[in-house]
Protein backbone atom coordinates (compact mmCIF):
# COMPACT_ATOMS: atom_id res chain seq x y z
CA UNK A 1 0.00 0.00 0.00
CA UNK A 2 1.54 3.65 -0.92
CA UNK A 3 0.16 6.67 1.03
CA UNK A 4 -1.01 9.27 -0.81
CA UNK A 5 0.65 11.17 -4.04
CA UNK A 6 0.91 14.69 -2.68
CA UNK A 7 2.89 15.48 -6.05
CA UNK A 8 2.55 15.79 -9.15
CA UNK A 9 -0.90 14.93 -10.39
CA UNK A 10 -3.35 17.17 -8.30
CA UNK A 11 -1.09 19.82 -7.82
CA UNK A 12 -0.30 19.83 -11.48
CA UNK A 13 -4.24 20.26 -12.09
CA UNK A 14 -4.81 22.73 -9.65
CA UNK A 15 -1.98 24.95 -11.16
CA UNK A 16 -2.94 24.65 -14.57
CA UNK A 17 -6.57 25.12 -13.67
CA UNK A 18 -4.89 28.45 -11.75
CA UNK A 19 -2.74 29.83 -14.46
CA UNK A 20 -6.02 29.12 -17.11
CA UNK A 21 -7.93 31.63 -14.20
CA UNK A 22 -5.51 33.57 -13.89
CA UNK A 23 -5.09 34.69 -17.76
CA UNK A 24 -8.70 35.15 -18.03
CA UNK A 25 -8.19 38.08 -15.78
CA UNK A 26 -5.43 39.54 -17.23
CA UNK A 27 -6.43 42.89 -17.99
CA UNK A 28 -5.36 46.02 -20.08
CA UNK A 29 -3.26 48.49 -18.81
CA UNK A 30 -4.57 52.17 -18.13
CA UNK A 31 -0.77 53.63 -18.70
CA UNK A 32 2.74 53.09 -18.74
CA UNK A 33 5.36 54.65 -16.39
CA UNK A 34 8.90 54.67 -16.84
CA UNK A 35 11.26 54.36 -13.69
CA UNK A 36 15.25 54.01 -13.38
CA UNK A 37 14.81 53.10 -17.07
CA UNK A 38 11.90 50.29 -16.63
CA UNK A 39 8.62 50.79 -18.41
CA UNK A 40 6.13 49.15 -16.78
CA UNK A 41 2.17 49.23 -16.71
CA UNK A 42 -0.46 50.28 -14.29
CA UNK A 43 -3.98 49.56 -13.53
CA UNK A 44 -5.81 52.19 -11.67
CA UNK A 45 -7.80 50.74 -8.36
CA UNK A 46 -8.81 54.11 -7.01
CA UNK A 47 -8.84 57.72 -7.59
CA UNK A 48 -5.40 57.47 -5.71
CA UNK A 49 -4.17 53.89 -6.04
CA UNK A 50 -2.39 52.26 -8.46
CA UNK A 51 -1.45 48.52 -9.33
CA UNK A 52 1.60 46.53 -10.97
CA UNK A 53 -0.02 44.95 -13.87
CA UNK A 54 -0.13 42.30 -15.98
CA UNK A 55 1.15 43.27 -19.98
CA UNK A 56 1.45 40.76 -22.42
CA UNK A 57 -1.21 38.22 -23.35
CA UNK A 58 1.26 35.45 -24.72
CA UNK A 59 1.42 32.69 -22.66
CA UNK A 60 4.72 34.64 -21.02
CA UNK A 61 6.03 38.04 -20.35
CA UNK A 62 9.41 36.68 -21.94
CA UNK A 63 9.91 40.15 -23.44
CA UNK A 64 8.28 42.65 -21.46
CA UNK A 65 11.01 43.69 -18.74
CA UNK A 66 14.55 42.44 -17.99
CA UNK A 67 17.40 43.11 -15.44
CA UNK A 68 16.95 44.67 -12.19
CA UNK A 69 13.99 46.18 -11.91
CA UNK A 70 12.86 48.60 -8.59
CA UNK A 71 8.81 49.10 -8.16
CA UNK A 72 8.61 52.80 -7.20
CA UNK A 73 6.11 53.83 -4.63
CA UNK A 74 4.71 55.86 -6.88
CA UNK A 75 4.02 56.90 -10.53
CA UNK A 76 2.59 60.04 -12.70
CA UNK A 77 -0.39 60.03 -15.38
CA UNK A 78 -1.61 62.84 -16.82
CA UNK A 79 0.06 65.19 -13.66
CA UNK A 80 -1.77 63.12 -11.54
CA UNK A 81 0.29 61.05 -8.72
CA UNK A 82 -1.30 58.07 -7.69
CA UNK A 83 0.28 55.42 -5.26
CA UNK A 84 1.52 52.07 -5.67
CA UNK A 85 -0.58 49.72 -3.46
CA UNK A 86 -0.29 46.24 -4.99
CA UNK A 87 1.39 43.85 -7.69
CA UNK A 88 -1.60 42.44 -9.96
CA UNK A 89 -2.13 38.56 -10.88
CA UNK A 90 0.56 37.37 -12.97
CA UNK A 91 2.35 40.86 -13.52
CA UNK A 92 5.60 39.71 -14.05
CA UNK A 93 4.53 36.05 -14.98
CA UNK A 94 7.72 34.40 -16.95
CA UNK A 95 9.44 36.99 -17.52
CA UNK A 96 12.62 34.44 -17.74
CA UNK A 97 15.19 37.91 -18.10
CA UNK A 98 14.24 39.36 -14.39
CA UNK A 99 16.80 39.21 -12.47
CA UNK A 100 16.40 40.83 -9.01
CA UNK A 101 13.05 42.86 -7.75
CA UNK A 102 12.66 46.17 -5.06
CA UNK A 103 9.55 46.56 -4.20
CA UNK A 104 8.59 49.88 -2.53
CA UNK A 105 7.43 50.14 0.68
CA UNK A 106 4.07 51.37 -0.39
CA UNK A 107 2.95 47.95 -1.90
CA UNK A 108 0.78 46.26 0.74
CA UNK A 109 0.18 42.66 -1.40
CA UNK A 110 1.29 40.70 -4.02
CA UNK A 111 -0.82 39.00 -6.13
CA UNK A 112 -1.32 35.41 -7.11
CA UNK A 113 1.48 33.88 -9.36
CA UNK A 114 3.31 37.98 -9.89
CA UNK A 115 6.97 36.67 -10.16
CA UNK A 116 6.01 32.69 -11.05
CA UNK A 117 8.48 31.15 -13.27
CA UNK A 118 11.19 34.07 -13.30
CA UNK A 119 13.34 31.55 -13.84
CA UNK A 120 16.73 34.13 -13.41
CA UNK A 121 15.39 36.13 -10.43
CA UNK A 122 17.87 35.46 -7.86
CA UNK A 123 17.14 38.65 -5.48
CA UNK A 124 13.93 40.08 -3.85
CA UNK A 125 13.74 42.53 -1.73
CA UNK A 126 9.89 42.90 -0.02
CA UNK A 127 8.83 46.16 1.14
CA UNK A 128 7.63 46.55 4.81
CA UNK A 129 3.82 47.20 4.04
CA UNK A 130 3.42 44.27 2.22
CA UNK A 131 0.73 42.20 4.22
CA UNK A 132 0.44 38.99 2.22
CA UNK A 133 1.95 37.40 -0.38
CA UNK A 134 -0.15 35.56 -2.95
CA UNK A 135 -0.59 31.48 -4.05
CA UNK A 136 2.43 30.92 -6.22
CA UNK A 137 3.62 34.55 -6.23
CA UNK A 138 7.20 33.27 -6.72
CA UNK A 139 6.44 29.99 -8.36
CA UNK A 140 9.37 28.06 -9.42
CA UNK A 141 11.35 30.79 -9.43
CA UNK A 142 14.51 27.96 -9.50
CA UNK A 143 17.01 31.25 -9.21
CA UNK A 144 15.88 32.92 -6.35
CA UNK A 145 18.77 31.89 -3.31
CA UNK A 146 17.46 33.39 -0.32
CA UNK A 147 13.80 35.69 0.68
CA UNK A 148 13.83 37.61 3.87
CA UNK A 149 10.20 38.09 4.46
CA UNK A 150 9.32 41.79 5.93
CA UNK A 151 7.62 41.82 9.70
CA UNK A 152 4.47 43.16 8.11
CA UNK A 153 3.59 39.91 6.15
CA UNK A 154 1.01 37.98 8.14
CA UNK A 155 0.20 34.97 5.28
CA UNK A 156 2.31 32.77 2.97
CA UNK A 157 -0.19 31.76 0.83
CA UNK A 158 -0.62 28.60 -1.39
CA UNK A 159 2.75 27.14 -3.36
CA UNK A 160 3.78 30.90 -2.76
CA UNK A 161 7.55 29.75 -2.85
CA UNK A 162 7.02 26.29 -4.93
CA UNK A 163 9.55 25.02 -7.06
CA UNK A 164 11.95 27.23 -5.87
CA UNK A 165 14.95 24.82 -5.47
CA UNK A 166 17.68 27.15 -5.41
CA UNK A 167 16.29 28.87 -2.06
CA UNK A 168 18.91 27.72 0.57
CA UNK A 169 17.36 30.61 3.84
CA UNK A 170 14.32 31.95 4.12
CA UNK A 171 13.32 33.90 7.52
CA UNK A 172 9.88 33.64 8.73
CA UNK A 173 8.93 36.61 10.50
CA UNK A 174 6.65 36.80 14.20
CA UNK A 175 3.78 38.49 12.05
CA UNK A 176 2.92 35.22 9.63
CA UNK A 177 -0.05 33.38 11.23
CA UNK A 178 -0.52 30.83 8.60
CA UNK A 179 1.80 28.81 5.81
CA UNK A 180 -0.17 27.53 3.56
CA UNK A 181 -0.48 24.51 1.46
CA UNK A 182 2.81 23.64 -0.59
CA UNK A 183 3.88 27.18 0.12
CA UNK A 184 7.91 25.81 0.00
CA UNK A 185 7.01 22.50 -1.25
CA UNK A 186 10.38 21.05 -3.41
CA UNK A 187 12.59 24.18 -2.19
CA UNK A 188 15.06 21.16 -1.89
CA UNK A 189 18.01 23.81 -1.48
CA UNK A 190 16.49 24.56 1.89
CA UNK A 191 18.30 23.34 5.21
CA UNK A 192 16.54 24.98 8.47
CA UNK A 193 13.37 26.41 8.86
CA UNK A 194 12.48 28.07 11.96
CA UNK A 195 8.74 28.48 12.50
CA UNK A 196 8.00 31.59 14.70
CA UNK A 197 5.21 31.67 17.70
CA UNK A 198 3.00 33.59 15.97
CA UNK A 199 2.14 30.73 13.38
CA UNK A 200 -0.92 28.31 14.46
CA UNK A 201 -1.05 26.44 11.31
CA UNK A 202 1.38 24.75 9.04
CA UNK A 203 -0.66 23.68 5.97
CA UNK A 204 -1.05 20.39 3.78
CA UNK A 205 2.70 19.81 1.75
CA UNK A 206 3.87 22.79 3.15
CA UNK A 207 7.69 21.59 3.34
CA UNK A 208 6.76 18.49 1.12
CA UNK A 209 10.35 17.17 -1.16
CA UNK A 210 12.42 19.40 0.65
CA UNK A 211 15.10 17.15 0.11
CA UNK A 212 17.46 19.69 1.80
CA UNK A 213 15.77 20.33 5.13
CA UNK A 214 17.96 18.67 8.16
CA UNK A 215 16.27 20.60 11.06
CA UNK A 216 13.06 21.75 11.78
CA UNK A 217 12.11 23.95 14.80
CA UNK A 218 8.39 24.34 15.46
CA UNK A 219 7.28 27.40 17.28
CA UNK A 220 4.93 27.02 20.28
CA UNK A 221 1.48 28.36 18.79
CA UNK A 222 1.35 25.81 16.17
CA UNK A 223 -1.69 23.40 17.05
CA UNK A 224 -1.95 21.62 13.55
CA UNK A 225 0.79 19.73 11.57
CA UNK A 226 -1.17 19.79 7.62
CA UNK A 227 -1.29 16.74 5.64
CA UNK A 228 2.12 15.97 4.04
CA UNK A 229 3.47 18.89 5.51
CA UNK A 230 7.19 17.48 5.53
CA UNK A 231 6.55 14.55 3.55
CA UNK A 232 9.72 13.60 1.28
CA UNK A 233 12.26 15.98 3.43
CA UNK A 234 14.36 12.61 3.34
CA UNK A 235 17.35 14.97 4.87
CA UNK A 236 15.63 16.10 8.24
CA UNK A 237 16.65 14.06 10.87
CA UNK A 238 15.73 15.98 13.60
CA UNK A 239 11.90 17.85 14.47
CA UNK A 240 10.76 19.49 17.55
CA UNK A 241 7.23 19.15 18.06
CA UNK A 242 5.58 21.62 20.60
CA UNK A 243 3.26 21.69 23.28
CA UNK A 244 0.62 23.17 21.52
CA UNK A 245 0.32 20.63 18.41
CA UNK A 246 -2.92 18.65 19.10
CA UNK A 247 -3.07 16.79 15.78
CA UNK A 248 -0.69 15.59 13.42
CA UNK A 249 -1.96 14.91 9.79
CA UNK A 250 -1.95 12.02 7.26
CA UNK A 251 1.42 11.71 5.76
CA UNK A 252 2.74 14.64 7.78
CA UNK A 253 6.19 12.89 7.62
CA UNK A 254 6.22 9.97 5.62
CA UNK A 255 9.34 9.33 4.20
CA UNK A 256 11.90 11.39 6.20
CA UNK A 257 14.15 8.54 6.15
CA UNK A 258 16.73 10.64 7.97
CA UNK A 259 14.57 11.59 10.86
CA UNK A 260 16.01 8.85 13.80
CA UNK A 261 14.10 9.55 16.58
CA UNK A 262 10.48 11.41 17.66
CA UNK A 263 8.84 12.51 20.89
CA UNK A 264 5.15 13.32 20.18
CA UNK A 265 3.86 15.97 22.96
CA UNK A 266 1.14 15.42 25.41
CA UNK A 267 -1.15 17.94 23.75
CA UNK A 268 -1.30 15.52 20.55
CA UNK A 269 -4.56 13.59 20.70
CA UNK A 270 -4.13 12.36 17.36
CA UNK A 271 -1.51 10.96 14.98
CA UNK A 272 -2.69 10.36 11.35
CA UNK A 273 -2.93 8.05 8.67
CA UNK A 274 0.66 7.41 7.39
CA UNK A 275 2.04 10.22 9.54
CA UNK A 276 5.93 8.56 9.82
CA UNK A 277 5.26 6.11 7.33
CA UNK A 278 8.80 5.20 5.42
CA UNK A 279 10.84 6.81 8.52
CA UNK A 280 13.24 4.11 7.95
CA UNK A 281 16.09 5.89 10.37
CA UNK A 282 13.67 6.22 12.93
CA UNK A 283 14.70 4.15 15.95
CA UNK A 284 12.30 5.31 19.24
CA UNK A 285 9.37 6.46 19.34
CA UNK A 286 7.72 7.94 22.68
CA UNK A 287 3.80 8.68 21.70
CA UNK A 288 2.74 11.01 24.61
CA UNK A 289 -0.20 10.08 27.29
CA UNK A 290 -2.75 12.46 25.49
CA UNK A 291 -3.07 10.33 21.89
CA UNK A 292 -6.10 8.40 22.11
CA UNK A 293 -5.82 7.34 18.18
CA UNK A 294 -2.69 6.02 15.91
CA UNK A 295 -3.84 5.85 12.71
CA UNK A 296 -3.58 3.29 10.02
CA UNK A 297 -0.07 3.07 8.63
CA UNK A 298 0.94 5.62 11.12
CA UNK A 299 4.70 3.75 11.44
CA UNK A 300 4.29 1.11 8.68
CA UNK A 301 7.30 0.52 7.52
CA UNK A 302 9.78 2.13 10.07
CA UNK A 303 11.92 -0.38 9.61
CA UNK A 304 14.85 0.93 12.29
CA UNK A 305 12.28 0.78 15.06
CA UNK A 306 13.26 -0.68 17.86
CA UNK A 307 11.29 0.42 20.88
CA UNK A 308 8.38 2.45 20.85
CA UNK A 309 6.27 3.64 24.12
CA UNK A 310 2.42 3.67 23.48
CA UNK A 311 0.32 6.14 25.96
CA UNK A 312 -1.97 4.91 28.39
CA UNK A 313 -5.06 7.19 26.78
CA UNK A 314 -4.63 5.28 23.67
CA UNK A 315 -8.37 3.87 22.37
CA UNK A 316 -7.04 2.01 19.41
CA UNK A 317 -3.69 1.39 17.12
CA UNK A 318 -4.51 1.84 13.26
CA UNK A 319 -4.73 -1.03 10.81
CA UNK A 320 -1.06 -1.66 9.63
CA UNK A 321 0.31 0.93 11.86
CA UNK A 322 3.54 -0.54 13.08
CA UNK A 323 3.27 -3.33 9.58
CA UNK A 324 7.12 -4.01 8.63
CA UNK A 325 8.91 -2.58 11.79
CA UNK A 326 11.04 -5.30 11.64
CA UNK A 327 13.64 -3.87 13.94
CA UNK A 328 10.70 -3.84 16.84
CA UNK A 329 12.02 -6.34 19.54
CA UNK A 330 8.99 -5.93 21.98
CA UNK A 331 5.63 -3.62 22.62
CA UNK A 332 3.80 -2.93 25.78
CA UNK A 333 0.15 -1.74 24.76
CA UNK A 334 -1.10 -0.55 27.55
CA UNK A 335 -4.23 -1.34 29.91
CA UNK A 336 -5.37 1.95 29.44
CA UNK A 337 -8.49 1.62 27.42
CA UNK A 338 -6.91 0.27 24.04
CA UNK A 339 -10.00 -1.46 22.91
CA UNK A 340 -8.68 -2.76 19.76
CA UNK A 341 -5.50 -3.76 17.97
CA UNK A 342 -6.05 -2.88 14.09
CA UNK A 343 -5.47 -5.43 10.89
CA UNK A 344 -2.04 -6.14 10.14
CA UNK A 345 -1.30 -3.69 12.85
CA UNK A 346 2.10 -5.31 13.44
CA UNK A 347 2.33 -7.58 10.50
CA UNK A 348 6.16 -8.69 9.34
CA UNK A 349 7.80 -7.16 12.67
CA UNK A 350 10.58 -9.95 12.40
CA UNK A 351 12.25 -8.75 15.18
CA UNK A 352 9.43 -8.94 17.67
CA UNK A 353 10.24 -11.30 20.17
CA UNK A 354 7.92 -10.49 22.95
CA UNK A 355 4.06 -9.11 23.27
CA UNK A 356 2.41 -7.53 26.05
CA UNK A 357 -1.88 -6.65 25.29
CA UNK A 358 -3.10 -5.00 27.85
CA UNK A 359 -6.26 -6.18 29.36
CA UNK A 360 -8.43 -3.33 27.63
CA UNK A 361 -8.49 -5.00 24.41
CA UNK A 362 -11.26 -6.89 23.02
CA UNK A 363 -10.31 -7.66 19.51
CA UNK A 364 -7.30 -8.43 17.75
CA UNK A 365 -7.29 -7.54 14.15
CA UNK A 366 -6.60 -9.86 11.25
CA UNK A 367 -3.38 -10.06 10.54
CA UNK A 368 -2.24 -8.54 13.70
CA UNK A 369 1.15 -10.61 14.32
CA UNK A 370 1.16 -12.09 10.57
CA UNK A 371 4.44 -13.68 9.96
CA UNK A 372 6.13 -12.09 13.10
CA UNK A 373 8.52 -15.04 12.84
CA UNK A 374 10.88 -14.02 15.95
CA UNK A 375 7.61 -14.11 18.44
CA UNK A 376 8.25 -16.87 20.99
CA UNK A 377 5.19 -16.36 23.18
CA UNK A 378 2.33 -14.04 24.05
CA UNK A 379 -0.18 -13.75 26.41
CA UNK A 380 -3.64 -12.81 25.70
CA UNK A 381 -5.58 -11.19 28.37
CA UNK A 382 -9.43 -12.17 29.96
CA UNK A 383 -10.84 -9.16 27.74
CA UNK A 384 -10.24 -10.37 24.54
CA UNK A 385 -12.92 -12.18 22.76
CA UNK A 386 -12.11 -12.87 19.23
CA UNK A 387 -8.86 -13.39 17.69
CA UNK A 388 -9.06 -12.39 13.95
CA UNK A 389 -7.99 -14.90 10.82
CA UNK A 390 -4.60 -14.67 10.25
CA UNK A 391 -3.51 -12.81 13.16
CA UNK A 392 -0.69 -15.09 14.26
CA UNK A 393 -0.04 -16.47 11.08
CA UNK A 394 3.74 -17.76 10.19
CA UNK A 395 4.65 -16.82 13.27
CA UNK A 396 6.81 -19.68 13.56
CA UNK A 397 8.84 -19.00 16.60
CA UNK A 398 5.72 -19.09 18.76
CA UNK A 399 6.06 -22.38 20.80
CA UNK A 400 3.04 -21.85 23.17
CA UNK A 401 -0.71 -19.98 23.31
CA UNK A 402 -2.92 -19.54 26.18
CA UNK A 403 -6.43 -18.45 25.52
CA UNK A 404 -8.32 -16.80 28.03
CA UNK A 405 -11.69 -18.05 29.19
CA UNK A 406 -13.26 -14.24 27.61
CA UNK A 407 -12.15 -15.91 23.66
CA UNK A 408 -15.40 -17.08 21.63
CA UNK A 409 -14.26 -17.24 18.26
CA UNK A 410 -10.79 -17.48 16.25
CA UNK A 411 -10.59 -16.45 12.60
CA UNK A 412 -9.29 -18.61 9.61
CA UNK A 413 -5.82 -19.60 9.39
CA UNK A 414 -5.28 -17.45 12.82
CA UNK A 415 -2.22 -19.83 13.52
CA UNK A 416 -1.29 -21.40 10.60
CA UNK A 417 2.21 -22.24 9.75
CA UNK A 418 3.25 -21.44 13.40
CA UNK A 419 5.63 -23.85 12.87
CA UNK A 420 7.26 -24.56 16.60
CA UNK A 421 4.01 -24.32 18.14
CA UNK A 422 4.01 -27.21 20.67
CA UNK A 423 1.32 -26.80 22.95
CA UNK A 424 -2.33 -24.76 23.33
CA UNK A 425 -3.82 -23.94 26.39
CA UNK A 426 -7.49 -22.82 26.46
CA UNK A 427 -9.23 -21.86 29.72
CA UNK A 428 -12.32 -20.97 27.84
CA UNK A 429 -15.30 -23.45 29.25
CA UNK A 430 -17.58 -23.36 25.98
CA UNK A 431 -14.92 -23.99 22.78
CA UNK A 432 -14.17 -20.90 20.96
CA UNK A 433 -15.64 -21.33 17.65
CA UNK A 434 -12.89 -22.02 14.75
CA UNK A 435 -12.43 -20.41 11.19
CA UNK A 436 -10.57 -22.68 8.80
CA UNK A 437 -7.24 -24.22 9.30
CA UNK A 438 -6.73 -22.11 12.63
CA UNK A 439 -4.28 -24.22 13.74
CA UNK A 440 -0.43 -26.00 12.57
CA UNK A 441 -0.12 -29.52 12.33
CA UNK A 442 -2.01 -31.23 14.57
CA UNK A 443 0.25 -34.34 15.16
CA UNK A 444 2.43 -31.89 16.82
CA UNK A 445 1.03 -29.80 19.29
CA UNK A 446 -1.06 -30.62 22.56
CA UNK A 447 -4.48 -28.90 24.20
CA UNK A 448 -4.65 -28.27 27.49
CA UNK A 449 -8.57 -27.84 28.68
CA UNK A 450 -10.05 -26.63 31.72
CA UNK A 451 -11.22 -28.89 34.35
CA UNK A 452 -14.44 -30.20 33.58
CA UNK A 453 -14.92 -29.45 29.48
CA UNK A 454 -12.94 -32.16 27.95
CA UNK A 455 -16.27 -33.25 27.03
CA UNK A 456 -17.39 -30.04 24.96
CA UNK A 457 -14.30 -29.84 23.38
CA UNK A 458 -13.78 -33.53 21.91
CA UNK A 459 -17.18 -33.00 20.77
CA UNK A 460 -16.91 -29.72 19.05
CA UNK A 461 -14.55 -28.69 16.11
CA UNK A 462 -11.65 -28.52 18.34
CA UNK A 463 -10.90 -32.52 17.78
CA UNK A 464 -11.56 -32.46 14.27
CA UNK A 465 -7.59 -30.68 14.92
CA UNK A 466 -6.57 -32.76 17.28
CA UNK A 467 -7.88 -35.87 17.65
CA UNK A 468 -6.45 -37.62 20.77
CA UNK A 469 -4.59 -34.75 21.71
CA UNK A 470 -7.21 -33.01 24.35
CA UNK A 471 -5.89 -32.97 27.72
CA UNK A 472 -7.91 -32.05 31.26
CA UNK A 473 -6.23 -30.17 33.59
CA UNK A 474 -7.81 -30.50 37.01
CA UNK A 475 -4.22 -30.35 38.90
CA UNK A 476 -5.81 -26.61 40.24
CA UNK A 477 -9.27 -27.96 40.97
CA UNK A 478 -7.70 -30.96 42.94
CA UNK A 479 -5.39 -28.18 44.77
CA UNK A 480 -8.35 -26.83 45.88
CA UNK A 481 -9.98 -29.57 47.15
CA UNK A 482 -6.95 -30.83 48.81
CA UNK A 483 -6.54 -27.24 50.94
CA UNK A 484 -10.08 -27.52 51.92
CA UNK A 485 -9.65 -30.70 53.98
Amino acid sequence: MKIQNFGKPLSRLIIMVAICMLSLHAMAYNFSYTYQGKTLYYTITSSNTVEVTYYSYSVQNNNYVSGAVVIPSSVINNVKTYSVTSIGERAFYGCSSLTSVTISNSVTSIGQSAFSRCSSLTSVTIGNSVTSIGGMAFHYCDGLTSVTIPNSVTSIDWSAFEGCSGLTSVTIPNSVTSIGNRAFRDCSGLTSVTIPNSVTSIGEGAFLECSGLTSVTIGNSVTSIGEGAFAYCSGLISVTIPNSVTSIGDNAFAYCSGLTSITIPNSVTSIGTSAFYGCSGLTSVTIGNSVTSIGDNAFRNCSGLTSVTIGNSVTSIGGSAFYGCSGLTSVTIPNSVVTSIGDYAFLECSGLTSVTIGNSVTSIGESAFYECSGLTSVTIPNSVTSIGGVAFYKCSGLTSVTLPNSVTSIGDYAFSYCSGLTSIVSKATVPPALGNEVFPNPNSCNVIVSCGSLEAYTSSQWNNYFPNRIEEDCSSALQEVESTR
